[in-house]
C-alpha cells in the first residue's frame, strides 16, 4: 500500500483510508460487531494504517468497536475520531445541535481514549465549526490535549476558509476532512487552494458519492428508513435517474481500463492532490479489495483530464444534505 504524508503535517497514511461509520451508523441497520471487527482487521492486513471514526456514530458505538479492532495492531495505525456533536456525556443521547465548548472537548477526548482503548489519538478533528464558540477557543483547546499527549494532530471537518485560517493560527491544523469527489466537487474553487498554501492535508469523505458512484444504485433502490440517503435530497428517485449520467460515464472509462466505476472515481480522487487520502466506506470485504485496487490504477494526464471535463458537464440534480444536516455546515 502506498503512504501518503497529510500536509507539512508529517502525519503518515495509507493513501486510502477506511471510514469506519456505516458499520455502526447512518446507513441503515448497524452490522454485527464481529463481522466489522474481522474487516478491519483485514483491511490492516491489506496494508491500511489509516482509519476514521467519530464519537457521533452511534452515538460511541463505533469508537468502541474500532477500539476492540485495533487494539492488537495499535502502533501499526492512524486512528482519527471527532467531537463537535452536543452528546450528553453521561447517557450518550444525543441533544442535537452542536457543543464545542472546550470543557466539552476535554470530556469527550478522555471518554474517546477509553472507548479506542489507546492512549492518545493521532487525528481529531472537529465535527462541525460551532458557530457559538470563538474557533480559537476550539483550537487552544485541542493544543492544551497536544501538549499533555492525548492527541497528536488537530483537524477540522467542512470547515470554510475563514474557519481554517483561524484555527491554524492557534495550533497548525493537519488535515481538513470534508466531502469531495466528482459529483461533489465544491472544495475545488476556495478550500483546495487554501490547504495547498497552507500545507493542510485533505481527507475526502464520501470519495464515491454515499455508495452512487460505485454503480449499484438506481432509481429503483429502495433505502431503510435508518439510512440517511432516505432523506438526502440527491437521492430522491428522480435526482437518482438524473444523475446516472456520471454513473454511465465512469462505467464507459472503466470498461476500457478493465476496471470499475468505483476504482475510476477513487483513482482519479488520487491523482488531484499527492496530500490527499480519501476515506471510503464500507462493509463488505469485495468491495475493500475493490476499492484499494484504484490506488495502482494507472491514470495518464489525459485520462484525468477526460474524465474531469466529461463529469463537469453533466448537471448533478439534488442537494447533498437534508436541510436541518446542511445548516450544521458552517462554511
Amino acid at each position: 500500500m502506498q503512504q501518503r504524508t497529510l500536509g507539512t503535517s508529517g502525519l503518515q497514511v495509507s493513501a486510502l483510508g477506511l471510514g469506519c461509520m456505516g458499520m455502526s451508523f447512518g446507513y441503515g441497520q448497524a452490522h454485527d460487531p464481529h463481522e466489522m471487527i474481522q474487516l478491519i482487521r483485514a483491511a490492516v492486513e491489506r496494508g491500511v494504517t489509516f482509519f476514521d471514526t467519530a464519537e457521533v456514530y452511534g452515538p460511541w458505538a463505533n469508537e468502541a468497536l474500532l477500539g476492540e479492532a485495533l487494539e492488537p495492531v495499535r502502533d501499526q495505525v492512524v486512528i482519527a475520531t471527532k467531537f463537535g456533536f452536543d452528546i450528553d456525556q453521561q447517557t450518550g443521547q444525543n441533544r442535537g445541535g452542536l457543543n464545542s465548548q472546550p470543557a466539552q472537548i476535554r470530556q469527550v477526548v478522555d471518554a474517546s481514549l477509553r472507548r479506542l482503548r489507546t492512549d492518545r489519538i493521532d487525528l481529531l478533528y472537529q465535527h462541525r465549526v460551532d458557530p457559538n464558540v470563538p474557533m480559537e477557543d476550539v483550537a487552544g483547546a485541542v493544543k492544551d490535549l497536544i501538549a499533555a499527549g492525548k492527541v497528536k494532530h488537530f483537524g477540522l471537518s467542512e470547515a470554510g476558509v475563514e474557519a481554517i485560517r483561524q484555527a491554524h493560527a492557534v495550533q497548525p491544523v493537519a488535515a481538513l476532512q470534508s466531502e469531495y469527489s466528482l459529483w461533489w466537487r465544491e472544495p475545488e474553487q476556495e478550500i483546495l487552494p487554501t490547504l495547498e498554501e497552507l500545507g493542510i492535508g485533505f481527507v475526502p469523505y464520501s470519495p464515491l458519492g454515499k455508495g452512487f458512484l460505485t454503480g449499484k444504485i438506481d432509481e429503483n433502490t429502495q433505502f431503510d428508513k435508518t439510512d440517511f440517503r432516505s432523506t438526502v435530497p440527491r437521492f430522491s428517485p428522480d435526482a437518482r435517474q438524473a444523475n446516472q449520467a456520471l454513473v454511465d460515464l465512469l462505467g464507459r472509462i472503466a470498461q476500457d481500463k478493465q476496471a470499475t466505476p468505483a476504482q475510476i472515481a477513487l483513482a482519479w480522487l488520487l491523482a488531484q492532490k499527492p496530500w490527499i487520502a480519501p476515506i471510503p466506506g464500507t462493509t463488505k470485504l469485495p468491495r475493500l479489495e475493490e476499492n484499494l485496487g484504484a490506488v495502482a490504477l494507472p491514470l495518464s494526464a489525459d485520462d484525468l483530464r477526460e474524465i474531469g471535463q466529461a463529469a463537469a458537464r453533466i448537471p448533478l440534480v439534488g442537494a447533498r444534505y437534508a436541510e436541518a444536516q446542511q445548516k450544521m455546515i458552517n462554511r
